[in-house]
């Protein structure tokens, strides 16, 4: 079994190795497992994370616990169970597929199958190799399906996003999608897609900000982003359209937030009133770089984002921004892959969760506490 994860959770690395132990056989029907004092031991974790292991076993069905006796080992996995890969290249550096892989594990869905993150070898890898890598070990695998996040944010990203679905198309092995697209927008692909309508998320921070009174409203983005920029930008600009507002192009910016030179050319060329940026990722940045070239939020300027990630009420000003329902996602895309594998002639379907607006203190729209600066 491939086991261990490119910046996988600690208590994902000890799931892995005893689920591997039980795949294998080496742990055999009815065994009883170590305790999780002498499990901590062995893999230098805590309690904690050796309990949160545990329980992902006893979700996939690998385990159970009996109360007073300790944890036994059930079967190597129900009848017809499944192995899924997750292929997601931005973990740890995008906030939100982790609550999305959070959201797989802890679905009622999930007892009866393995999600399966992959080992890699060799450091000096590029993302793009590293996903690469991976595709070929689930297609050796023969896993039942792939969930996929496409690269962004790298120059050869579309062509290596393309590469790795044709493979596993190839291999008749198939894959949903989590949160983007691997065709730009107006193709489709034939791929199921889970996450949000972004063009919706797009529109909607926007009129918030012009219903604030805003009118001179800003887009900022990083270069070589997602197809999901690309849908959230035109939201923004459906929104000012709609109100009558002016939709002016140099107040679109694809730019490094926290380059202080290309921010101050922004604000003192173009002067918006608010910024709506494409995820709060990008919005913190941009905060923060504001606050050092002197200007104030929302005093100056109201900042809007998009995911509602942990660190979104945490930022020098609260922010303002529209909820991405992550772990909700991974669930609804574990459905959609068992429903695939079960009926591969299902039409590609996107699948569209909800969003709720945040309001905090970045807008304008919540009085800030006393004492406190923007």
């Amino acid at each position: 079994m491939v086991t261990a994860a490119i910046r996988a959770p600690k208590h994902r690395r000890v799931y892995q190795a005893l689920s591997r132990e039980i795949q294998s056989g080496r742990l055999k029907l009815g065994d009883k497992l170590p305790s999780e004092a002498e499990l901590g031991r062995t893999f230098g974790a805590s309690r904690i994370t050796v309990g949160r292991a545990v329980r992902d076993l006893q979700l996939q069905g690998l385990v159970e616990r009996r109360a007073g006796s300790g944890t036994y080992v059930t079967g190597q996995g129900a009848a017809g169970a499944l192995s899924f890969g997750l292929l997601i290249p931005d973990l740890g550096e995008s906030d939100i597929f982790e609550p999305m892989c959070q959201g797989m594990m802890a679905s009622p869905l999930a007892r009866n199958h393995a999600l399966l993150w992959g080992s890699l070898s060799g450091e000096d890898l590029t993302k793009e190799e590293r996903a690469w890598q991976l595709c070929r070990q689930y297609i050796d695998r023969q896993v039942a399906g792939v969930f996929f996040a496409p690269l962004e944010f790298t120059a050869p990203g579309d062509a290596i996003n393309q590469k790795i679905a044709q493979a596993l198309d190839d291999a008749r092995i198939p894959i949903v999608l989590l949160d983007r697209t691997v065709t730009p927008y107006p193709r489709r692909g034939h791929h199921d897609l889970v996450g949000i309508d972004n063009r919706r998320a797009g529109f909607l921070v926007t009129d918030h900000v012009v219903r604030l009174g805003s009118r001179r409203v800003a887009f900022v983005a990083q270069p070589s982003a997602a197809p999901t920029v690309d849908a959230r930008e035109a939201g923004y600009r459906e929104a000012l359209y709609a109100a009558g507002a002016a939709i002016d192009r140099g107040l679109i910016c694809r730019i490094d937030p926290s380059a202080a030179a290309d921010v101050r050319q922004l604000m003192e060329s173009a002067r918006p009133d608010a910024v709506v940026c494409a995820n709060d990722r990008t919005a913190g940045r941009l905060m923060r770089t504001l606050i050092k070239l002197g200007y104030g939020v929302p005093t100056d300027v109201r900042l809007v984002g998009i995911d509602d990630v942990e660190f979104a009420a945490l930022l020098p000003v609260p922010l303002t921004t529209l909820r991405q329902p992550s772990r909700q996602i991974g669930d609804a895309a574990l459905g959609a892959m068992l429903e695939r594998v079960s009926r591969r002639g299902l039409v590609a379907r996107d699948i569209l969760l909800d969003v709720e607006l945040v309001v905090r203190e970045s807008c304008g729209a919540v009085e800030r506490p006393k004492g406190t600066e923007g």
